[in-house]
């Protein structure tokens, strides 16, 4: 395991969303993610940028979709269906009964519609401005170069 990016948070319970800087469906889906999670479990990372490079391993970074890639507190790396409803399941509330749905999907179709969306996405959402999504001050913290 890489050391951890100086200066970032430590929580041994936080997990850490990449997602895709460019691209206008990541920065809503991170505007989401914030928005339902209340106790602030997760953190977030522009794929390719200082965080993603330090965390995750080069071997492992080749077969990593463009999108959104969820690195849990355990340092596993959950991509595309697996990533989008564990992510559900974590946030509390009601969206883990989303995940209990997300599961029924089986993860081939899962996949499947989650790169479909994910080719089309750049045509339906506009590119954002800036790298990070536009947040509150309060919420910057959570957010890792």
């Amino acid at each position: 395991m890489n050391d951890p990016v100086p200066g970032a948070p430590r929580r041994a319970d936080g997990d850490l969303l990449f997602y895709d800087g460019r691209c206008g469906l990541c920065h809503l889906a991170v505007r989401l993610t914030l928005a339902a999670d209340r106790r602030g479990r997760f953190r977030f990372a522009p794929l390719g940028g200082e965080t993603f490079l330090a965390l995750v391993p080069v071997d492992a970074r080749h077969d990593l979709p463009d999108s959104l890639v969820l690195r849990t507190s355990g340092g596993a790396l959950l991509t595309r269906w697996a990533a989008v409803v564990e992510v559900l399941r974590r946030l509390g509330g009601p969206w883990p009964a989303l995940a209990i749905l997300g599961r029924l999907v089986p993860l081939r179709l899962g996949d499947a519609l989650y790169d479909a969306v994910a080719r089309v996405r750049h045509r339906l959402f506009r590119r954002p401005d800036d790298r990070c999504p536009v947040v509150r001050r309060e919420l910057r913290a959570r957010f890792l170069p």
